[in-house]
């Protein structure tokens, strides 16, 4: 990497041919924000022998994601640790073959058709509410999953698949832990060997496979009209008339099921986190719901009178974004700041530290809904605040995933309140996406 020729971006040295990698393995989140904090806007970051480079500016950020986007591809780290999983879906397939599945999918998304399933959503918020009662502790980020999953299942695939939701949430967490650890890991045990991990990811795998193949399966075979996005990813036709094949079906379907509900459940169970440790933030939201709605469930058209609600969503998302960073690698050399980043170098942009920088929030670290009510969203430079990516890769989804967080938040809130059980560790883990790596008990007060 060199600047005219002259020198690399500044960055630590780092351990001899480890470089940061511990420091990245024990405290990435940490070590991030160190790095963003004593190097500047474009960091190097050794990692055993690696080529990686932090980038902490905005305009730089909307380089990358919108500028330059056709200059990167997905990072091989992605790839490693969603691929096995996810196939050829959205979020991990490049160039022509992706915009052709992004041009097929996206009609399924516009606003318009994304608001037809806020029904589905508030129904599966007000069945897990009928499981509660007051008095009593349940780990709120396993009550989210739970929900989000059936939101997920019934609008994707027009089924239930309630009866497997604690499976699925085993599966998933064991996977993005065991790729997440081989991509970390440099010298890898291959993923043909009979070790205990490695045959029970291939289990988890086949698992998920077989749920996805066997709705896919017996929608064939369902010749009734239907309106969900199963449906239409099925029926969508490229401009020649073809059709996604089988595979493609699945890797789409994995890819918006798995992403869609993990990352729903991460936001409302981080809320529910901030509101329980915030009161008199989580008493004005309540206030602003019994005001507007009067008990009754929220509707597509109430949410543009509740801007605390908003607010709330924004803040929790600035604090504890479900999509902590986001990687790149370059195929051609890209400029940033006047240093000429070489091929195959992998290109960073976190959310975490840029939602978190104080250059652009006042007191950043704080949970401050009201600094959302006067308009700051469109005064931020774009590259501050990106929950949901930016560019032409920004997250398909991001209607969806609002308009069900809100709704959720609206109907739950309404009729609970959450406080964190005394003691309890609630720890950021950066997995694939920000999970609580303990989850997160909490006691239910009903209102």
């Amino acid at each position: 990497m060199t600047n005219k020729g002259t020198h690399a971006p500044p960055g630590p040295k780092g351990l001899p041919i480890l470089g940061l990698a511990l420091a990245v393995r024990n405290d990435p989140l940490g070590t991030l924000q160190r790095l963003a904090r004593e190097f500047g806007d474009v960091v190097s970051m050794p990692v055993m022998r690696m080529s990686r480079v932090l980038v902490n500016r905005p305009d730089y950020i909307q380089q990358l994601l919108i500028l330059d986007h056709a200059k990167l591809h997905k990072s091989t780290l992605t790839k490693l640790v969603v691929g096995p999983l996810l196939g050829q879906g959205l979020l991990i397939s490049e160039g022509d073959f992706w915009r052709r599945q992004r041009r097929l999918a996206q009609p399924a998304f516009h606003r318009s058709r994304t608001n037809e399933y806020s029904p589905v959503m508030v129904e599966c918020a007000l069945e897990r509410m009928r499981n509660w009662r007051g008095g009593e502790t349940r780990n709120i980020a396993e009550e989210m999953m739970k929900l989000t999953l059936e939101v997920a299942v019934r609008t994707l695939f027009g089924t239930s698949l309630a009866g497997d939701s604690d499976s699925i949430g085993k599966a998933m967490t064991f996977l993005m832990r065991h790729y997440l650890r081989r991509a970390r890991t440099p010298w890898r045990v291959p993923e043909n060997w009979p070790t205990f991990a490695n045959r029970r990811a291939r289990r988890e795998v086949e698992y998920m496979d077989s749920l996805i193949y066997g709705i896919i399966s017996e929608r064939k075979k369902d010749t009734r009209p239907r309106n969900d996005l199963l449906s239409l990813l099925m029926s969508a036709m490229h401009e020649d008339g073809s059709q996604m094949s089988e595979r493609q079906v699945r890797d789409e379907s994995m890819t918006l099921f798995v992403a869609g509900h993990e990352t729903t459940a991460l936001s409302l169970a981080w809320t529910w986190y901030l509101l329980g440790e915030n009161p008199a933030a989580e008493s004005r939201l309540a206030e602003e719901l019994r005001s507007a709605l009067a008990g009754r469930p929220a509707e597509v058209s109430d949410l543009e009178k509740l801007p605390y609600l908003n607010a709330v969503v924004h803040e929790s998302l600035r604090l504890y974004p479900p999509a902590f960073i986001m990687a790149r690698m370059n195929v051609e050399t890209v400029t940033l700041g006047g240093y000429e980043i070489p091929p195959r170098t992998t290109l960073l942009a976190s959310q975490w530290v840029m939602h978190r920088d104080p250059r652009f929030f006042e007191q950043p670290e704080q949970f401050l809904p009201e600094r959302w009510l006067d308009g700051l969203e469109d005064r931020l430079p774009p590259g501050v605040y990106f929950p949901f990516g930016d560019g032409p890769r920004r997250c398909i989804g991001q209607g969806f995933a609002q308009l069900e967080t809100a709704l959720v938040i609206a109907a739950i809130a309404q009729k609970f309140r959450f406080r964190l059980r005394g003691g309890f560790p609630v720890v950021p883990e950066p997995l694939v996406t920000l999970r609580p790596k303990y989850g997160i008990e909490m006691s239910i007060e009903s209102r």
